[in-house]
């Protein structure tokens, strides 16, 4: 991007989801050219019906966005400053597929996904220099594509690094976005994972909500006990806990350090009833949606994965990733857990005593 001449980015967006939209509509809104990659239909969808974003200064609509149905459409149109990726982890294989053949086209890519692989598997097909790990904060609700409502406003993460990191940061400020630049990419995504953990798969296993998970003495301890794994596998990477935009991400780690899980509680559930705004865990929309997989095995299962590298145990975060992956697949039946805490405490019975 030549800033002498022009602060006006021109950004590719995967996608019209959640993060996309909010995003990607927040720049058009200030000026910035956005094109958004979707389906054949959904692209036809988004340039007929336009966006629309609930914020918090109101509703904004914006008429006949630029959507391309394919990446080598979408490519014609540039060249673009950098690209949205805020695909779900499990994703990320198929769209990288098709971002080989046009690996030289390729802007950098701004990963916004959860997890602590993806940034990795993109540098692979794309080379590192071409990667901008990043993170949202922010609690944004999806209705339609295109269609999406920001219920909470926290903020973007963006690891410094790269030469366009602190434009996107300026860019991303400008629109309403509360970005920050962060010196630590790994420091950024882990401390993001904690707080996707939290909640997450026993939501999705047991068909509760967080509030009901952590009304229970017993699953409350359980979390506490997942994110202790995690925290452990953190510290043997030294990898620091970093508050992250509105996202006070290192009391969260003290209280599960340092507290018992009967004080830890009211504080966790504070942290989940203030991060997810009204909406269910993701686990838990994937797994009910009946979509057959979820992020599981990138959250818990890299933890695991970590874990194994490094010597640390985590029997916590290995079962409960089992067991939804199971469930995913259709191996376990939704309801072999449904509202049955003290089934999966069994399950869990020798690590949480």
């Amino acid at each position: 991007m030549d800033t002498q001449h022009s602060n006006r980015l021109n950004i590719l967006s995967f996608g019209a989801g959640a993060i996309g939209t909010y995003i990607g509509g927040s720049l058009l809104l200030k000026g910035h050219r956005v094109v958004f990659l979707e389906r054949p239909e959904t692209a036809a969808e988004l340039r007929s019906r336009g966006l629309r974003l609930e914020l918090e200064d109101g509703e904004h609509k914006i008429p006949a966005p630029q959507a391309a149905a394919s990446l080598e459409e979408a490519l014609q149109q540039g060249p673009f400053d950098a690209a949205l990726f805020a695909l779900k982890s499990f994703d990320t294989q198929n769209a990288l597929q098709d971002m080989q053949p046009f690996a030289k086209e390729m802007p950098p890519v701004l990963c916004l996904q959860n997890g602590v692989e993806n940034e990795a598997a993109i540098a692979r097909v794309l080379g590192p220099e071409k990667v901008i790990p990043g993170t949202v904060t922010s609690a944004v609700r999806r209705q339609a594509a295109g269609d999406v409502v920001l219920e909470r406003l926290r903020g973007v993460g963006i690891a410094s690094g790269h030469e366009l990191a602190p434009h996107l940061v300026d860019a991303f400020n400008e629109a309403g976005l509360n970005a920050r630049l962060y010196a630590r990419a790994a420091d950024m995504k882990w401390s993001k994972m904690l707080t996707n953990l939290l909640a997450n798969a026993t939501a999705a296993i047991l068909d509760m909500t967080p509030g009901e998970i952590f009304a229970l003495p017993q699953l409350a301890r359980l979390e506490v006990l997942q994110l202790r794994e995690a925290l452990q596998v953190m510290q043997a990477q030294r990898i620091q806990t970093v508050d992250l935009p509105g996202t006070p991400v290192r009391a969260l780690a003290f209280a599960v350090r340092s507290l018992t899980p009967a004080i830890a509680r009211p504080l966790l559930k504070n942290a989940i009833a203030g991060g997810r705004g009204g909406k269910m865990p993701s686990f838990h929309i994937d797994l009910h949606s009946g979509r057959g997989k979820t992020e599981v095995d990138y959250l818990n299962g890299a933890v695991v994965r970590f874990g194994e590298q490094h010597g640390v145990p985590t029997p916590v975060n290995r079962t409960l990733c089992e067991i939804l992956i199971a469930m995913a697949a259709g191996e376990i039946p939704l309801s072999e857990y449904t509202r049955k805490p003290e089934k999966l405490l069994a399950r869990l019975n020798e690590y949480t005593k």
